[in-house]
């Protein structure tokens, strides 16, 4: 009797095993992470996922491909900035995790089986799965030029700001040309070390008071306009176009700038974009321009208000 009962239970609980499994693979798994911290440098299922869970709630804009390089880098730090999480270090612990898990979905069976399939995978939040085949042509497009690693611009870097007290001349072919010639591409982002270091002279003319964010942004500002189609092309023609910054009316723009200052620029052609797209920015306690008031505003970090 009791080998008889025993058998049941083996039987039983194979039965249980097998339709739980097969109920399981059927519905779409929301897995949460393994416990390994993920940082830049990382591959595998661990990054496939968190480019995903990014890209669900609109902060990573590449491809899917388990690869922890840059721009995925960079849309962990503007997530953990705009979470409040306590370290912006790019660095994906529990908290991190747990954090993008509460804001996010991941269908991992779909993910993947759209990686295999080799497609140009985005996984678009919120729509329906059977009309997530891909990203549009406009997309793919966004996609190439946002991606393409250390030597090129991340096209989520739209943070800028200024003082200009008026919109600047639209861009001319010979513009376009002038900043082809002026590039390096053996520089970060295609900048020259001349555009680098002129743009710290900027960011610790216009900003050596404010916090660390607050002088990644003015270096955002700069990169900001430069790929704006409504103002120069090269980092030389944005800062030195007439009445736009401060530091260059005063002089303070040939000011020796410190490591600090170099590094926001570094941290702003990487990617990082505190000022969410802002085009110009003031202060408030001196700013007279009834122009730049009337901009529309963005955000405040330190005593600058950053606008569209």
């Amino acid at each position: 009797m009791n080998r008889i009962r025993f058998a049941w239970m083996v039987l039983f609980s194979v039965t249980f095993i097998l339709t739980a499994s097969f109920v399981y693979e059927d519905q779409p798994r929301a897995n949460a992470f393994t416990q390994q911290v993920i940082q830049r440098g990382a591959v595998g299922n661990d990054v496939i996922e968190l480019q995903a869970r990014l890209q669900y709630i609109g902060y990573y804009h590449g491809k899917i491909d388990g690869v922890y390089g840059w721009s995925t880098y960079w849309a962990v730090r503007n997530f953990q900035h705009d979470y409040g999480l306590e370290n912006v270090d790019g660095l994906v612990g529990l908290t991190t995790k747990q954090k993008l898990v509460n804001q996010s979905d991941f269908n991992d069976r779909f993910v993947h089986l759209q990686l295999a399939k080799g497609k140009d995978f985005t996984h678009y939040g919120g729509m329906p799965l059977e009309k997530q085949t891909g990203p549009s042509k406009k997309l793919r497009e966004q996609m190439r030029t946002k991606n393409q690693g250390n030597g090129k611009k991340i096209a989520q870097n739209q943070g800028k700001g200024s003082t200009n007290n008026k919109p600047a001349p639209s861009k001319t072919p010979s513009a376009q040309k002038q900043k082809s010639q002026n590039t390096a591409v053996n520089m970060p982002a295609g900048y020259s070390q001349n555009d680098i270091q002129l743009m710290a002279n900027a960011v610790y003319g216009e900003s050596r008071g404010e916090s660390y964010v607050g002088q990644v942004a003015v270096a955002a500002v700069i990169l900001n306009r430069i790929e704006s189609p409504t103002f120069p092309d090269t980092a030389s023609g944005v800062i030195f176009e007439p009445g736009a910054f401060t530091a260059v009316a005063d002089g303070q723009i040939w000011l020796e700038p410190n490591a600090q200052a170099k590094k926001a620029v570094l941290d702003a052609i990487n990617g990082w974009d505190p000022t969410e797209n802002a085009l110009y920015y003031f202060n408030p306690d001196t700013a007279t321009s009834g122009w730049i008031w009337g901009r529309p505003q963005i955000k405040q970090i330190g005593k600058h208000i950053f606008c569209k």
